[in-house]
């Protein structure tokens, strides 16, 4: 099994497409939010006018980075995409340009139905079923998040009394492929969640030796005979919430 083709890495060398050679540093802040939600993101920068920082573009479209004033400092915060290849590649580009502390925010599904809709879950580890991270990092089951940084994550929480959990989620390319056995086998290993970005981004953390770290609210619910949709895209008011606490979160790094 050692020849399949998602081992097979050279963890020493400098990449052919290295991004800082080809990326000059801006002028940006150094924390950033990297928030997967999109309507919060188009309120943000209306309500607080914010400005583009860095005009980036890749061939699906603009990806700009915004950048606010948050609490008398200097915060940026873009769209990652969806799914692990842009998202890192997305993350790459920002550190590339400057930025060194950042906090994600997002959503997921659940593997255990006591999981309810908006229930604040804390990343403290994700299982590496995607392909990216094996390019940033020898092969292994997981990727740790920085404990320093859940720490800090579970401090400004139990400040203002915000319950959450935290644990272990599944990092999956294939949202279609989640099958009944490969749940209940997820949930046996200590998943609580399951999304398409984790690991990828834990993995680019550590290589490139910056702060991430990560905050998903409660989703869809995958854990009965039926998958529940649970209409949790419509939590804008969750949603936006939690905006705010990853940007408070991401000042304090």
């Amino acid at each position: 099994m050692n020849n399949l083709p998602i081992l097979e890495h050279d963890y020493e060398s400098e990449s052919k497409i290295e991004p800082t050679r080809i990326i000059k540093p801006r002028d940006v802040p150094e924390h950033c939010v990297i928030s997967f939600f999109q309507e919060v993101n188009r309120k943000i920068v209306e309500e607080k006018q914010a400005k583009v920082a860095v005009a980036n573009r890749w061939e699906d479209g603009e990806h700009p980075i915004y950048e606010i004033e948050h609490h008398g400092k200097r915060l940026a915060f873009f769209h990652p995409g969806v799914g692990a290849p842009i998202a890192a590649g997305l993350l790459e580009e920002a550190i590339a340009f400057g930025i060194k502390n950042f906090i994600v925010c997002g959503g997921c599904g659940v593997l255990k139905r006591d999981l309810s809709v908006g229930k604040l879950i804390l990343v403290d580890s994700a299982i590496r079923d995607e392909g990216v991270s094996y390019h940033y990092l020898e092969p292994s089951r997981d990727v740790q998040a920085d404990q320093a940084i859940v720490k800090t994550m579970q401090s400004v929480l139990d400040a203002r009394g915000i319950p959450f959990i935290t644990g272990k989620t599944w990092t999956t390319d294939a949202p279609y492929r989640e099958t009944p056995g490969m749940i209940q086998a997820r949930v046996e290993e200590g998943c609580l969640t399951v999304e398409m970005e984790a690991a990828a981004f834990l993995a680019v953390a550590q290589y490139r030796q910056v702060k991430l770290g990560q905050l998903l609210y409660a989703g869809d619910d995958l854990s009965g005979e039926d998958w529940d949709k649970r209409n949790w895209q419509s939590r804008k008011e969750i949603r936006e919430s939690l905006f705010w606490l990853a940007a408070d979160i991401c000042l304090s790094l």
